[in-house]
């Protein structure tokens, strides 16, 4: 009862806007540590911020994106979280801290909150918790949470689930159209951003995603295409303006997040020994409960546990 207790305060002081306990929620979930099932089992459906993700090959400037736009969305008066997702230290499996400290300038500022997470050997360019990480995140008064990954190539796809809207950024010297066609991770971009567009070549890499774009638009709407200068700041109101154009007309459930949905919970699942997991009947239970105005997630999963034991699985 006791650590129940100090759960549900402490989402209490999250959803009131302290950094604190926000810190202290975060660090709960990533290190296991007692109480932070109580915490996950409490949170709400009634998360109004938007997740932003930021991936792309190394080198690509999504550090410099992410401080432009946190200078553009601060001036206008909103809240924005950064999740930022490091390499791991092959000492200690704790994070480099590199964007923290690009993004030192914000570190006074009453509307930003940054925290760095370390990979911990995690494939998919994010944190293991990264899912839970960003609940608790979003149960705070935030208007937008950007998530910028590790440029890890292909395997980061994960981001795709967990965000609303997903940002690929590339650089001129990303490749010809063959070699971007090749790369899995241009299949998850809700917009494309050519960054250090003063560059040699960018016009080529802008008209063949433009291309790319519309060949794979169909009957669907195109993925749009911005070039920026983040460095200078420029393309960064266009950008804003796409990306909240993105998020408005949004009505339906993603494909991509059900299908991350699921696989977390059939591995919150295996974490409780429950084998033989028919993931597709998974798959309807959470897109049903995804109907619910109060779906939470680890709660759903604690449920359906409790009916697969008592029907014996």
């Amino acid at each position: 009862m006791k650590e129940l207790d100090r759960a549900t305060q402490l989402l209490e002081d999250i959803k009131q806007g302290s950094y604190r306990a926000l810190a202290q929620g975060i660090s709960w979930v990533e290190n296991n540590l007692t109480g932070y099932e109580e915490l996950l089992m409490r949170l709400d459906g009634n998360q109004n911020a938007k997740v932003v993700g930021i991936t792309g090959p190394p080198g690509a400037g999504k550090s410099t994106l992410v401080n432009s736009l946190l200078h553009y969305w601060t001036s206008t008066g909103k809240k924005v979280a950064v999740i930022a997702v490091d390499p791991s230290s092959p000492f200690n499996y704790g994070a480099l801290l590199g964007d923290r400290i690009r993004m030192s300038e914000f570190y006074t500022n009453p509307n930003v909150y940054i925290r760095s997470l370390a990979t911990r050997g995690s494939l998919g360019g994010l944190n293991p918790k990264i899912i839970e990480i960003t609940d608790i995140v979003r149960s705070a008064p935030f208007d937008y949470i950007l998530i910028e990954t590790v440029g890890v190539g292909q395997s980061e796809v994960e981001i795709a689930g967990l965000a609303d809207c997903t940002i690929v950024a590339l650089v001129p010297e990303a490749g010809d159209e063959v070699q971007t066609l090749k790369a899995g991770i241009m299949e998850i971009a809700d917009i494309f951003v050519v960054n250090k567009a003063d560059r040699e070549a960018a016009d080529t890499l802008y008209r063949n995603l433009r291309i790319m774009a519309h060949e794979r638009a169909g009957a669907k709407t195109e993925t749009p295409v911005i070039k920026t200068i983040a460095t200078q700041k420029q393309g960064i109101e266009e950008l804003a303006s796409t990306i909240q154009t993105f998020l408005d007309t949004q009505n339906e459930l993603p494909e991509k997040r059900l299908h991350l949905l699921t696989e977390k919970s059939w591995l919150l699942i295996q974490q409780y020994k429950m084998q033989g997991i028919d993931r597709r009947l998974l798959a309807n239970a959470v897109k049903d409960a995804l109907t619910l105005p109060d779906f939470n997630l680890y709660s759903f999963t604690n449920s359906y546990i409790h009916k697969l034991e008592q029907y014996g699985g």
